[in-house]
């Protein structure tokens, strides 16, 4: 490899000290399905320990969130610990943002699901157009970083509005959703490795797949058995009963113990989707 060349694209050690976000190896992808799991259960989880209501529990995890951020925009590198509790809580509030759309608002999960994309991708231009890269191994300076939180949010939001349009909606149902995401991500994956998709559009296509995922997980997991009278033999299946608490619990112990394992290692693997190629 020439000078020139490793100036441009700097080995994943370098890049981890340039960058206040984790490098991609599959530690990466674990936890972020991980949390967008919880994203799902631990937002009905809080909004019923409030009395349902949707718009204080919003208020007190977007207060929450907004701490979590301020400590991560002030860190000069990447902590996993600090890093992660902003994914979670923006996972959290992403929920619930579209709960409150649907609920509150009347919106349409369709309706919803559209302009979330809108947002999304003109989150993604603006980003763009200002940086001329969408590479997660530049975020370097404050706005960046702020470009990179706002297209998150948005790619959290979305999801949870796709997630339930494709599973409750159409009625395709939690595990039948869980595989039609996954097997997407699948592809995506394939199409980057041996067919050689952009990286940079490969490994944002998946993190916004990822995110339906965890919320089909999340239902499939909480969700009563059947929705619908119980003599009905016809009722929908659903999920399999194991209620938004037990769920959240065993998914937050995950991510703790994922991020103190990446704590203790404090150094990261080559990324799995590099989008510096």
């Amino acid at each position: 490899m020439t000078h020139s060349s490793s100036m441009l694209h700097p080995p994943a050690d370098i890049r981890a000290r340039l960058s206040k976000v984790p490098e991609v190896t599959l530690f990466f992808w674990v936890i972020k399905i991980l949390c967008t799991t919880v994203g799902e259960t631990f937002a009905d989880f809080i909004n019923g320990k409030l009395g349902d209501n949707l718009t204080t529990t919003t208020l007190v995890m977007g207060s929450l969130l907004i701490v979590a951020l301020v400590v991560q925009f002030r860190v000069p590198e990447y902590i996993p610990a600090v890093y992660w509790v902003a994914v979670v809580l923006i996972s959290i509030v992403g929920t619930l943002i579209t709960d409150n759309m649907v609920e509150h608002f009347n919106v349409s999960l369709t309706t919803s699901t559209i302009v979330f994309a809108i947002l999304m991708v003109a989150s993604f231009g603006a980003w763009y157009v200002s940086e001329r890269t969408l590479s997660i191994h530049s975020i370097h300076t404050t706005k960046r970083e702020a470009f990179y939180w706002t297209a998150i949010l948005f790619t959290f939001a979305l999801g949870t509005a796709a997630g339930d349009l494709i599973g409750e909606k159409y009625g395709l149902g939690y595990f039948k959703s869980v595989v039609l995401f996954a097997a997407i991500i699948a592809v995506i994956a394939l199409a980057h490795l041996k067919f050689h998709l952009n990286a940079i559009l490969a490994f944002w296509a998946a993190y916004v797949i990822t995110r339906p995922l965890g919320a089909s997980i999340g239902d499939l997991l909480s969700q009563p058995r059947k929705i619908g009278p119980e003599d009905d033999p016809e009722s929908f299946q659903a999920g399999l009963g194991l209620g938004t608490t037990v769920t959240s619990i065993i998914f937050l112990a995950a991510i703790l113990l994922v991020v103190l394992y990446m704590t203790n290692v404090q150094r990261r693997s080559p990324a799995l989707i590099d989008d510096t190629k």
